[in-house]
Formats: structure tokens, sequence, C-alpha cells
């Protein structure tokens, strides 16, 4: 991911190995990363069991915030590809009891269709 599409809240995706390390404390024992994007300094986790969204705050982004989303809560979901002009992708996920959807950007070398695709995995069982 280079230094602009970090800037203009572009995604890329992350090695599973580092995220495991880094959220170990947070995870359940029996639970699985299978897909990790990086949006500047925060992340999008899908487990088996849940999406996590870790927002980093602060200068040094050592003070974290943890959102939880089981996929039940998922109640409708939408992407929007990139164009020729418009060089990013978009997912919106509603989730139950929120009329306004998360709203996450991804840069246009990232398949938008593979989020989707993990996304409905887990939210169509």
């Amino acid at each position: 991911m280079g230094i602009l599409d970090g800037l203009m809240g572009n995604a890329s995706e992350l090695e599973l190995d580092k995220v495991k390390e880094e959220l170990k404390d947070l995870l359940t024992a029996s639970e699985k990363v299978e897909h990790a994007f990086k949006l500047i300094r925060d992340l999008i986790i899908f487990t088996d069991k849940r999406l996590l969204l870790v927002d980093k705050q602060g200068m040094t982004g050592k003070k974290m915030e943890y959102h939880s989303i089981p996929y039940k809560s998922v109640v409708h979901f939408s992407i929007e590809t990139a164009g020729t002009f418009d060089l990013e992708a978009e997912l919106k996920i509603w989730l139950s009891g929120n009329s306004v959807p998360l709203q996450k950007k991804f840069n246009k070398s990232l398949n938008i269709y593979k989020v989707q695709s993990v996304l409905a995995e887990y939210v169509l069982k």
C-alpha cells in the first residue's frame, strides 16, 4: 500500500499470522482469522465467528477501540466497484437497529468482490 493510498483511506490485505499475533488476547481459543484488511491504521478482520473492526486512535495508535460484530447482526450489505475515474471501491454494511451503514473504502488494486464474498459466506449461513 502506498502512502497516497493510506492517506486516501484505502485498504489493503494483510498477512494473517501478523494479525493473529496482534489480536491474540482478543480472539477466543477456537476462533480463526480468515481474512484481514488494513485501512490506514485501522483493521477490518473477518474471523470464522465475527467481524472485528479495530480503530487505532491518537498520534501513537496505542489507544484502540475494538468493535465485535456478530455476523447475525448484519442485515444488509452492498459494494460499489471502482470506476475509470473513481479509484475507490466501497463496502457498506447495515447492522440490526441502525439505519446508517458502516462504510469502508478500498483501493482499486484490492478485489472488492473477494471482500464481499467473505462477508456473504458468513452472513448468509
